[in-house]
């Protein structure tokens, strides 16, 4: 799924239609984030989850554009008080290529020591994270000296990471195509993010 000049969004409008969880709710979302801008490249993921003693559904819309990156998140709720029947939330990001730090992929390859050489091959697990600076993890930890009896206080040490964004997908639970796709989508990011 490499960036293209041709727009994709007929080919997003299948895959989210295929997934068959609300097509017309997640579609306006997306619609509505993307705002007649072609559509690059796209990944489409659909996750069940289990809350307690029940599934819930949640997808995630990956749009790249020519000049933005979009995030679009829907998930399932129960009637609550607010709300008397089952309804869905929609939330959506719009990111300017621009602002785009890092993209990010981990690749898992089962079995490596089987991997033909000159082949490359097929990641059984893929995890796509993309950092723009909208959200900083700092991890701590208590600092310490090489001397193995020291008792004083050294304070702390830590990274502070860009983790705004992360999807992972397995060929065990996505099937293969969907670990291909996300790595595609990742090629075109990366590719567009560099300008």
């Amino acid at each position: 799924m490499p960036v293209t000049s041709e727009d994709q969004t007929t080919e997003l409008d299948a895959a989210i239609e295929q997934s068959g969880y609300y097509p017309a709710v997640v579609r306006a979302g997306v619609a509505a984030a993307v705002a007649g801008e072609r559509v690059a490249s796209f990944l489409v993921h659909h996750e069940p989850t289990i809350d307690r003693d029940e599934v819930r559904r949640h997808i995630t819309v990956v749009v790249l554009t020519p000049t933005r990156l979009i995030l679009c998140h829907t998930d399932e709720h129960a009637p609550d008080d607010l709300l008397p029947e089952p309804y869905t939330s929609t939330s959506t990001e719009a990111v300017k290529l621009e602002q785009v730090k890092s993209v990010v992929v981990n690749r898992m390859v089962a079995n490596p020591a089987n991997a033909t050489p000159g082949a490359i091959p097929s990641p059984a697990e893929a995890v796509l994270t993309i950092g723009w600076g909208g959200i900083n993890r700092i991890d701590l930890e208590p600092a310490s000296c090489s001397d193995p009896q020291c008792e004083a206080d050294h304070g702390y040490t830590g990274v502070v990471a860009s983790d705004d964004f992360s999807i992972r997908v397995s060929s065990a639970a996505d099937g293969q195509a969907s670990v291909d796709r996300l790595l595609a989508f990742a090629e075109s990011l990366s590719a567009s993010a560099q300008g």
